[in-house]
C-alpha cells in the first residue's frame, strides 16, 4: 500500500542527488581501501558499505578513517553502541583517525558481514572543521553491534580530497565492498 501511495508523489523529489563516485573492493591482501582523487564538485560524500575482515576474532572490529593521509592529532570522535545486552559510550579528543564503523571477521558466520553508512558533511569548506557522523552494525544470528558514530576532522583550511579506510587488523575480503557517494548542493 505504501509503495503505491509512495509512488504517486510528485513535486520536490529529486532521483539524481546521489552520484557514484567510485566503488571499491577488498583484495584479501591488504587492510586499506583508498578513495583518492575526490572531485571537488558536490556539496556532501556519503560511503556505504557492506565488509569483513580477515582477522580470526569475532566480529566487532573497527574500521579507522583517516583523510588527505593526515595521521597526526586532528581528529575527534563521539560514539554509543548497543549489542542487544548492554550499552557503552565514549569519546576521543586529539586522536590520530576516526573510529567509526564496525564489520566481522573471518571467524564470523560465512557470509555474515558487518554494513554502514557515513556522512561526510561540507567536505570541500575551507572554513570550517569536517564532520563526520556514522551508522553500522552486524548481526551474526543472534549476537551483534550497532553503533553510531560522530566525528570532527580539525583542519578548517583543507579540503577532502581523500579518505583511507584501515581494517583494525588483517585484510579486507575480496567480497568487501565500499562505495563512494557524491550529493549535490542546493
Amino acid at each position: 500500500m505504501f509503495g503505491i501511495m509512495a509512488s504517486q508523489i510528485t513535486g520536490h523529489l529529486s532521483t539524481n542527488s546521489y552520484e557514484s563516485i567510485a566503488t571499491l573492493s577488498g583484495t584479501g591482501s591488504s587492510g586499506v581501501i583508498s578513495f583518492t582523487s575526490i572531485p571537488s564538485t558536490y556539496k556532501h560524500l556519503q560511503l556505504r558499505y557492506i565488509a569483513r575482515d580477515t582477522r580470526s576474532t569475532s566480529g566487532g572490529n573497527t574500521i579507522y578513517l583517516t583523510v588527505n593521509g593526515d595521521s597526526s592529532t586532528n581528529y575527534s570522535t563521539h560514539d554509543i553502541e548497543a549489542n542487544g545486552a548492554s550499552v557503552a559510550a565514549g569519546a576521543e579528543t586529539n586522536g590520530t583517525r576516526v573510529n567509526f564503523g564496525v564489520v566481522t571477521s573471518a571467524n564470523d558466520g560465512a557470509n555474515m558481514y558487518g554494513v554502514g553508512i557515513l556522512d561526510i558533511l561540507d567536505y570541500q569548506n575551507v572554513n570550517k572543521n569536517k564532520t563526520f557522523r556514522w551508522l553500522s552494525g552486524f548481526d551474526t544470528n543472534g549476537a551483534g553491534l550497532l553503533r553510531f558514530i560522530s566525528g570532527a576532522w580539525y583542519n578548517p583550511s583543507t579540503a577532502i580530497n581523500r579518505i583511507d579506510l584501515n581494517a583494525t587488523s588483517g585484510n579486507w575480503t575480496t567480497a568487501s565492498q565500499f562505495a563512494l557517494y557524491g550529493i549535490k548542493g542546493a
